[in-house]
């Protein structure tokens, strides 16, 4: 079962009638807090933890049975029209993480970098597929898989993995290797693990770049805009 404090934000009194609520929970009501404060503080924890790692310690398993939690977090999220059209690929399998990692392009501004070495690769994949006899298409930007595949990310930040969202594949290459009939379209594959890299998160350079680097210690430094510059009009 999914960790219980995360109920919290159902409120106290409606928890307890389903189920028992978590130490952290009662701690919360006791000292008088907005439930839905804190869950909203624990979320900012949660989304600042989750950032993109492409190395990982691909000695550490990832469990199967992690990998259907997480899809199961998925599968309660919004969908465009409630249509629920997508399905996973799930592999811990290191043949065929193997194969997947072949068809993958890592980091298009680390350029010449092929991705991870042997020993540092993902453990475990989650393939997001588009089911076409429940939806016809897929683009790109459709809204499904990019609520799933952070969703995902974050139920693993949250369980101490790691992983990044990786859009260039081969797919029409990678489909017949896994043995995906017609039906199914390749959308995102999300490569999982244990991070073995830090990823610092700094201001943008004085030139505006928003290009993400490694120092000579391996931390991976990931420019982000301010709060301000986003931000058009608040009123």
């Amino acid at each position: 079962m999914w960790p219980l404090q995360h109920l919290c934000c159902m409120g106290a009194a409606k928890a307890t009638t389903a189920l028992a609520i978590s130490p952290m929970c009662i701690g919360m009501v006791i000292a008088g807090l907005d439930t839905l404060e804190v869950q909203a503080m624990l979320l900012s924890d949660l989304v600042a933890k989750s950032r993109s790692y492409r190395r990982f310690f691909q000695d550490h398993d990832v469990p199967l049975e992690t990998l259907r939690q997480l899809v199961d977090l998925a599968r309660l999220t919004p969908s465009a029209g409630n249509v629920q059209p997508l399905k996973y690929l799930l592999s811990t399998n290191a043949d065929q993480n193997a194969v997947i990692f072949s068809h993958l392009s890592w980091a298009a501004q680390a350029k010449g970098w092929r991705g991870p070495e042997e020993g540092e690769r993902p453990s475990a994949y989650v393939i997001i597929l588009g089911d076409k006899r429940l939806k016809p298409t897929f683009g790109y930007g459709h809204i499904d898989q990019g609520i799933a595949a952070q969703t995902i990310l974050l139920g693993a930040a949250e369980l101490g993995f790691g992983g990044v969202i990786v859009g260039s594949v081969r797919k029409d290459e990678l489909a017949p290797k896994l043995d995906l009939g017609p039906e199914f379209e390749i959308l995102l594959v999300l490569a999982l693990g244990k991070p073995k890299e830090e990823v610092v998160i700094e201001p943008l350079g004085d030139g505006g770049s928003t290009a993400y680097w490694h120092d000579t210690d391996q931390r991976h430094h990931v420019p982000k805009r301010t709060l301000e510059d986003l931000i058009v009009r608040a009123s």
